[in-house]
């Protein structure tokens, strides 16, 4: 028994100091000096403008932005032809670790996204187990800390009862609370009232909600299983999570914000009516409401059904045409103030089930940008508004410190995009590891060349670093 227990100690010994090596080296690698870099004769969108320019970067931010820069020993990157712009924020993104890394990993994802120009996510708690105390959402930082080429941030989840380790966030590093007031993938649902007024009056962060009430969506798959038993189309999607189930929860989650005054964020706006209930007569920093729009509400339609299926099958659902247009024309005119991805990555096997079986989400993050800048090219929307969307925007409305804009002494967040790189999507370009699309053979005009994370070149052309991580997240409190 004895020797057992000596046995024991000594594997807990190694599995320690295993750990404590790779913690260490993880430490000394960001601690690496950076490379000086001078991008030269690049075009950038910034704050509303188009302008030529060059950027200086030293230790991790940008040093100097002007018309004309020599540095001598940086290392020069050739912009000419090509814009420069911010790295974009995408504040709604699951990575799915841990415990359902069959899926997708933080590792993985965050690869896929600085290929597509993200520089900076923020994930959702409804992994396995899910992040409802501060020590299983530090878990989640840690796998950051050494996996992730992109910067971080992970929400806190909220329960129906956990309220105690929800008032113990720290505002500064974590982007906020994520309250599911309607249930999605996991088990999150936050039903009862006194929990959500506990919330809404306690506490102090952000508070995001997925939002589509959970009664109404039962009472109509009630319907549509007597209707069509284990047979119903995924084209009915749309009909179970209806325009009224988003409405009945969105609206009810800002009558909440409203009376107590809180900071209310509305994920993944998906319906012409929801609209109504947002303002454009303020600017976005004196907001208290905000929300955001995804690329996939605003690309795909109930038409699309026909020929993807359960690939787009997502909550809340993919709706009739009149509502993307609705949405696109909200984001113009600033209803709606943000652009992200709901990036919600599943196997083929586990999509390619029945209607009820079949999970909802899809892997967007990759290709957002790709997304918005097509509907440039049609004439939709400008660059200047992509970028506000994308990058300043969520910077704005999380408070996220020195990041989302080309500023002297901000973080050297950017990608440089050749905005008329003509490519398609296929399953040997992309980087998540579910390795679908459902963007697979469409042709995009539009690519991502570089992108640097928080002053390092994390990607080139198809290569990554892989001497660095990303760097968590920081936020103004004031």
């Amino acid at each position: 028994m004895k020797f057992q227990i000596l046995i024991l100690l000594q594997q807990l010994l190694l599995i320690y100091l295993t750990k404590i090596r790779y913690f260490t080296l993880n430490m000394d690698s960001n601690k690496k000096s950076l490379p000086t870099y001078l991008i030269k004769g690049g075009t950038i969108i910034n704050e509303g403008q188009i302008k030529a320019a060059d950027i200086l970067i030293k230790n991790g931010r940008i040093e100097k932005i002007d018309g004309q820069i020599d540095y001598a020993g940086a290392q020069e990157i050739n912009a000419e032809g090509k814009y420069v712009i911010p790295g974009i924020i995408d504040d709604q993104v699951h990575f799915r670790e841990p415990g359902l890394t069959h899926k997708a990993t933080i590792g993985s994802e965050a690869m896929a996204a600085v290929a597509g120009g993200v520089t900076s996510f923020m994930e959702m708690p409804n992994t396995k187990p899910p992040a409802l105390t501060q020590a299983l959402l530090q878990d989640k930082y840690d796998i950051a800390h050494r996996t992730s080429v992109a910067n971080y941030s992970f929400f806190m989840g909220a329960s129906n009862d956990n309220i105690e380790e929800v008032l113990k966030t720290n505002a500064s590093n974590v982007c906020g609370i994520k309250v599911f007031m309607g249930s999605s993938t996991g088990n999150m649902l936050v039903d009862n009232e006194t929990t959500l007024r506990n919330l809404f009056s306690k506490v102090p962060l952000l508070i995001a909600a997925h939002c589509e009430d959970e009664q109404t969506v039962r009472n109509n798959t009630a319907l549509y299983i007597e209707r069509y038993g284990d047979n119903i189309p995924m084209s009915c999607h749309p009909e179970i999570r209806n325009v009224e189930a988003c409405y009945l929860s969105s609206s009810m989650g800002i009558a909440l914000a409203k009376e107590f005054n809180t900071r209310f964020h509305v994920l993944h706006i998906s319906t012409a009516e929801e609209l109504d209930l947002f303002t454009n007569q303020i600017p976005l920093t004196e907001k208290r409401i905000t929300n955001e729009v995804c690329v996939h509400h605003l690309y795909f339609s109930k038409d699309d059904y026909a020929t993807l299926g359960s690939k787009i099958k997502c909550n809340p659902a993919i709706k009739e045409s009149r509502h993307k247009k609705a949405l696109l024309e909200a984001l113009l005119d600033d209803r709606l103030d943000i652009i992200a991805t709901d990036h919600a990555p599943h196997t083929l096997e586990e999509k390619s089930n029945s209607y009820l079986q079949a999970p909802s989400g899809l892997p967007l993050v990759q290709h957002a940008l790709n997304v918005m800048l097509g509907f440039y090219h049609e004439g939709k929307i400008s660059l200047e508004m992509i970028i506000e969307k994308m990058c300043h925007a969520p910077a704005q409305c999380f408070h996220v410190k020195d990041r989302g804009y080309l500023r002297e002494g901000y973080w050297a967040d950017m990608a440089i995009v050749d905005i008329n790189h003509q490519w398609t999507v296929n399953k040997n370009n992309l980087y998540y590891q579910c390795k679908w699309s459902p963007f697979e053979d469409k042709s995009f005009k539009g690519k991502v060349d570089q992108t640097f994370v928080s002053g390092y070149l994390a990607y080139d052309k198809g290569q990554f670093a892989t001497f660095r991580s990303g760097e968590r997240l920081e936020f103004e409190t004031n």
